[in-house]
């Protein structure tokens, strides 16, 4: 049982960052495996990043690599994504979630059906 909530999100100009947090207003994050997820208008909900429960271990879209940092703080119970070099094409409404999924390669944590807990988003919009 957790409740995420997402902040940092805004509209910003093309080649601006943003860090994005996701803080559990209830439970500990400790026992999930995090994930980020994106949603545009009109398009399916895509995955972003993940990183396991110590931190140790992250994957990322390819249309993100190099560019996004996903990290975490478990000692503040929270879960950053930081958005540097932003793109018009990144706007979209950003999505912490959160799985008890357990020895599963990085696959695995790709699909947004295998997470159990949401937050309610944040909107990022980057112009040109």
């Amino acid at each position: 049982q957790v409740q995420l909530v997402e902040s940092g999100g805004g509209l910003v100009q093309a080649g601006d960052s943003l860090r994005l947090s996701c803080a559990a207003s209830r439970g500990t994050l400790t026992s999930y495996v995090m994930g980020w997820f994106r949603q545009a208008p009109g398009k399916e909900r895509e995955f972003v990043a993940h990183t396991s429960r110590s931190g140790g271990m992250k994957s990322y879209v390819d249309s993100v690599k190099g560019r996004f940092t996903i990290s975490r703080d478990n000692a503040k119970n929270t879960v950053y994504l930081q958005m540097n070099s932003l793109k018009p094409e990144d706007t979209a409404v950003y999505y912490c979630a959160a799985t008890n999924g357990i020895y599963h390669d990085s696959t695995w944590y790709q699909m947004k059906e295998r997470y159990d807990y949401w937050g309610q988003g944040t909107q990022v919009t980057v112009s040109s």
